[in-house]
């Protein structure tokens, strides 16, 4: 096994080490929020890296752009949900009085130089304070945590010797942990761990995933036959996928309730931006650096480094300032009263006097007070939450564009049988894979440029209708490649690649981000949060499946490590696939047509009620 000299071994430990407290975080996502590509793995907040291999055709979702945009919607919708009734808003959210705040809000702070001056540059003009230290840690590792994407891709291909169809159909496996998202909102917010509902699902999530990586780096110690080792690396590549998809969840419950505490309306916006920024910066460290290390060393030393993030994460968490959850003993109850009054008792009968409603509600009175206080269960608030899910998803304005967004990201993809034509036919190491990684994640920045700049008034049945018909072709194009036509142009290999897929990322950013404006149209009031994530996880579900098929594709036509004859058929079958969810594009009128009868309705509403009997006849 070889082995770095130990000197630079430290180097680049002590080079992680410095880099991740410094700024902060962050996958999907997207890597992440785990996406298909390969330009940048961030889950974000959104979607998962389902493919650690440059991809071939259009890449709609980078994790770290996923996790930027659904927080923004996810604040939207909680603020939303606060009550809004002065009289009730302390049933439900009690006010803190103004020296409870922590003030985490945009500030400035003139008496520390380096505070001062950490604020203003790393942190964009947010105080630094404990909290915002470990949030912004808590999203770059989550982008940096891409170090190890090649890695996983080269220990499957090269020390498990999996073939292109085998490596295609575990890479899509390892994107399930980000189908079930709401899940791991549920757990965090209803069932505290060890007291808290952030803090210590952090921290575990932290040390499982560290120790998934360290195993790996390892080889389970030795301990394992051959023949376990392709079921034992599966499972820890799952588990270091939920933990950082679990991590995500909370790491964005933590940054809205952050928001939602806050005075300071700068906050928002200040947050956010440190959040992305922080993904991002470890998205594009890990990009490089990802084939740069494994050029000079094994898979395992590269797991073996990444098993520092992780453990960083739970560490940071410790910073998290957060009350600990107090469970009510059988004969405590503890009720705040509209008036700001506390009633409680001790063990006394005689303080409150409770009844049960036939519709499961508690009232609770004191004595002979006329102030009572009626308080729903939980189970009645779930269930209502899910009862109105079922009715947003079953209209068709909802459905319908929800089908199309599956049917667009389910198309099949040649990522695996293009990774081993690249390495094994051309020659390319991991080094030049991390440079088009590289590249392709700053080209994907550029995307999202243009696409604010110029596209973001466009409808956007046009955007993904036009991406499509321009993809097609662009996708084609890696047929020259594949034929070695190219050479024949007078372009070499690597100029080539580099140029399709700076093209290719570009493009898949003005395909991508439609979608995140399309599903946020499609939440209604009152379950933003939970349908969002629920159309998020259908969508990377669809990426699954994609997935799936196209390593079907590559069985059945043969495509194999050695034999590459039929890649070409490959691509051209999963390249025209694209086209297919265009027959559907009409669907996505159902969401124009609810907009304009929502804004009827609005107008409606604002029509004096004492009109004349003529006024309404036309």
């Amino acid at each position: 096994m070889k082995m770095l000299p130990m000197r630079k071994l430290f180097s680049l430990l002590l080079l992680l080490l410095l880099i991740a407290p410094s700024d902060g975080f962050t996958s999907h996502t997207p890597a992440l929020r785990t996406c298909s590509t390969t330009s940048i793995s961030i889950s974000s907040r959104q979607r998962p890296s389902a493919s650690p291999i440059i991809t071939r055709r259009i890449q709609r979702q980078p994790l770290f752009l996923l996790c930027s945009t659904v927080k923004d919607d996810e604040i939207t919708s909680t603020e939303s949900s606060l009550p809004t009734d002065p009289d009730n808003a302390a049933l439900v959210a009690p006010q803190k009085d103004q020296e409870d705040v922590p003030e985490d809000d945009v500030s400035s702070n003139d008496d520390n130089p380096l505070s001062f001056f950490l604020q203003n540059t790393i942190f964009l003009g947010i105080a630094p304070t404990p909290d915002i230290v470990a949030i912004a840690t808590i999203y770059f590792v989550e982008g940096a945590l891409g170090l190890a994407r090649l890695a996983q891709t080269f220990l499957l291909k090269d020390e498990l010797h999996l073939g292109p169809a085998e490596l295609s159909a575990l890479t899509g496996l390892f994107v399930l942990p980000w189908t079930i998202k709401p899940l791991y909102g549920f757990l965090s917010d209803g069932f505290p761990l060890f007291g808290y509902k952030r803090r210590s699902y952090l921290v575990v999530a932290g040390l499982l995933g560290c120790a998934s990586y360290t195993a790996l780096g390892h080889d389970f110690g030795g301990l394992l036959a051959p023949d376990q080792m392709i079921p034992a690396t599966v499972a820890s590549l799952m588990i270091s996928s939920g933990c950082i998809a679990f991590s995500d969840v909370v790491a964005d419950g933590i940054v809205v309730q952050k928001t939602r505490d806050s005075d300071d309306p700068a906050l928002a916006g200040g947050l956010q931006s440190l959040c992305w920024s922080s993904a991002a910066f470890g998205g594009l460290l890990s990009a490089y650096y990802s084939g740069s290390l494994l050029q000079v060393m094994k898979p395992q030393d590269v797991f073996q480094i990444t098993a520092i993030l992780p453990f960083l994460v739970a560490c940071i968490s410790l910073l998290i300032q957060e009350e600990r959850q107090q469970q009510p003993k059988d004969d405590e109850i503890v009720v705040e009263m509209v008036n700001n009054e506390i009633l409680t008792t001790n063990g006394s009968e005689d303080s409150l006097t409770t009844s049960t409603t036939t519709n499961g509600d508690l009232t609770i009175s004191n004595g002979d007070s006329a102030t009572a206080l009626v308080a729903t269960t939980d189970d009645d608030g779930v269930k209502g939450q899910i009862q109105a899910l079922w009715d947003a998803i079953r209209q068709p304005s909802i459905w319908k564009p929800t089908l199309f967004l599956f049917l667009w990201q389910s198309t099949p993809t040649s990522d695996g049988a293009f990774l081993f034509f690249m390495t094994d036919e051309l020659g390319f190491g991991p080094e030049f894979l991390g440079r088009v990684r590289l590249v392709t994640a700053g080209a994907s920045l550029v995307g999202v440029w243009l696409y604010n700049r110029f596209l973001k008034t466009v409808p956007i049945k046009d955007i993904l209708f036009w991406s499509s018909i321009v993809a097609t072709p662009l996708g084609l194009s890696s047929l020259l490649l594949i034929t070695h036509a190219n050479r024949e142009l007078g372009i070499p290999d690597a100029a080539f690649v580099f140029g399709d897929d700076v093209a290719l990322a570009v493009l898949g950013e003005f395909a991508f981000l439609p979608t995140l404006v399309l599903a946020a149209r499609l939440c209604p009031p009152g379950v933003e949060a939970v349908l969002f994530a629920t159309l998020m996880s259908i969508y990377n579900g669809a990426g699954t499946v994609g997935t799936e098929v196209g390593a079907l594709l590559t069985k059945a036509l043969g495509v194999t490590e050695s034999n590459f004859d039929n890649l070409g058929l490959l691509t051209i079958i999963c390249n025209l696939s694209s086209l297919y969810p265009l027959f559907f594009i009409g669907w996505l009128d159902e969401v124009g047509a609810a907009s304009e009868q929502e804004e009827e309705e609005e107008e409606a509403a604002q029509v004096p009620q004492a009109l004349p009997d003529d006024s309404t006849k036309v």
